[in-house]
């Protein structure tokens, strides 16, 4: 019988971090400008460990690399996701992500980054910016050369439960005062292509224009989501999104539920509410993996739940 991988979250201190990682999910986190919780990273720059059971001190990656078999054997390089929760106190940097092979080349084999958001809440009067208003890539060229960006840039509003796609080559922030569940592909690489000329440590932080520039998918075409609700006895999954490198949903649970593990693996962050799986308590907060071929498992509790799989 193989056991679920219950994980330790990492947290990355940032410019533009707040408490809401402490006050919403009561995560000891190391100060009040603590931007993000890795709940499910075998990334370099933040790989988590396995919490306990029979995995209890080893890390994401040395599963992956050491016991293929609970992932499916996936014949991929890298364990292939990676899930934050993102507390924005102020507004992050305009920025975008390349593809895999523009990071390949220019980010010394990294992977790209295609990501998408859930709102786990928000301010009344909060806005996120998606995509710009160029009309093809030389005047985007023009508009950030010449610094204007109140012309360049999209912002739209934004509300609890919303959900959004952001493919490699999107311009993209997300403003303060959001919460924000992502689910993404293993990479760190961001450029920025504005940053509202803040300091950090007496210093503007470094943009990448050129990089920015070169990826920028120009004129920006909106994603549209169109959310398939399946209802169960006991429960209601919606479907936000299927790409080449993950499928996104998220699981409201009412009564006790009985399930079946059919993928590679499958991801679970609980985002609200409390309960348990397979009689282990499981709360707000808590992220893990059911590995491949696990079987049928059992949900019981008032919560909600995203996973993710590829």
């Amino acid at each position: 019988m193989k056991e679920i991988i219950f994980l330790t979250p990492i947290f990355k201190e940032m410019i533009w971090g707040g408490e809401r990682l402490k006050t919403e999910f009561g995560y000891d986190i190391p100060s009040d400008h603590t931007g993000e919780c890795w709940g499910v990273s075998a990334h370099e720059h933040g790989d988590c460990i396995v919490s306990d059971g029979s995995f209890k001190g080893k890390s994401l990656s040395y599963l992956w690399e050491h016991h293929r078999e609970l992932f499916g054997s996936l014949p991929m390089d890298c364990f292939p996701l990676l899930t934050k929760i993102i507390d924005t106190k102020t507004d992050l940097s305009i920025q975008v992500h390349p593809d895999n092979e523009y990071a390949n080349i220019h980010e010394n084999g990294s992977l790209g980054k295609t990501e998408c958001w859930y709102i786990l809440d928000c301010d009344e009067d909060a806005k996120i910016v998606i995509g710009h208003h160029a009309a093809d890539k030389e005047e985007m060229k023009s508009m950030i050369l010449n610094k204007e960006w109140d012309k360049f840039i999209r912002v739209v509003d934004l509300k609890k439960g919303d959900f959004f796609q952001i493919d490699h080559g999107c311009v993209h922030a997300i403003k303060g005062g959001s919460l924000i569940l992502e689910t993404q592909q293993n990479s760190d690489i961001t450029y920025r292509v504005y940053d509202y000329d803040r300091l950090s440590g007496g210093s503007l932080r470094e943009l990448h224009i050129q990089k920015s520039m070169d990826i920028i998918t120009a004129p920006f075409i909106e994603k549209n989501i169109n959310p398939q609700k399946e209802i169960g006895q006991g429960y209601q999954k919606t479907h936000f999104i299927t790409t080449e490198y993950y499928t996104v949903e998220k699981l409201d649970i009412t009564e006790t539920v009985t399930m079946k593990q059919e993928k590679p693996f499958l991801i679970m962050s609980v985002i609200e509410g409390s309960g348990f799986i397979d009689k282990q308590a499981i709360t707000k907060g808590r992220h893990f993996i059911i590995p491949y071929e696990y079987g049928e498992f059992v949900l019981e509790g008032t919560m909600t739940i995203i996973q993710s799989y590829v």
